[in-house]
């Protein structure tokens, strides 16, 4: 795995943790159902419960560059799939949800700096797929 594929992979995750901000300001759970249902299953309080869904994500997420992808570990590539595709899907829903809806929707500035790093992401471990 390149060096360039790992550097990817962290920027994304710090897209990811911006973009969480950017959720948690607008207070997406309250415009947006499936948010609210998983707050719900954490916690009555959505504020806290989105906070501990979104650091636990942004915490993984680091977890997993420190101790999984910059070692090159076996699981690596999984955790890399895993994650973009997540993040494409992401990416792609806020926009399109805001579409639906004709209006900001909490998420929608970050959306599409992370569906498109989330698309370079794709492409570089392609690249290293064909080495």
């Amino acid at each position: 795995m390149e060096h360039k594929t790992t550097n990817i992979f962290l920027i994304l995750v710090m897209l990811q943790a911006a973009h969480s901000v950017e959720e948690y300001v607008g207070r997406l759970w309250e415009v947006f159902a499936p948010a609210r249902y998983l707050t719900r299953l954490i916690s009555n309080n959505h504020d806290f419960a989105f906070l501990v869904i979104n650091i636990g994500f942004i915490v993984f997420g680091i977890f997993c560059w420190l101790f999984i992808i910059s070692i090159k570990s076996e699981i690596s590539t999984i955790i890399l799939w895993f994650w973009t595709i997540i993040e494409l899907i992401n990416g792609l829903g806020h926009i399109f949800y805001a579409i639906f809806k004709k209006e900001y929707i909490p998420g929608l500035i970050t959306a599409p700096l992370i569906f498109i790093t989330a698309l370079f992401l794709v492409k570089q471990m392609k690249n290293n797929q064909k080495v």
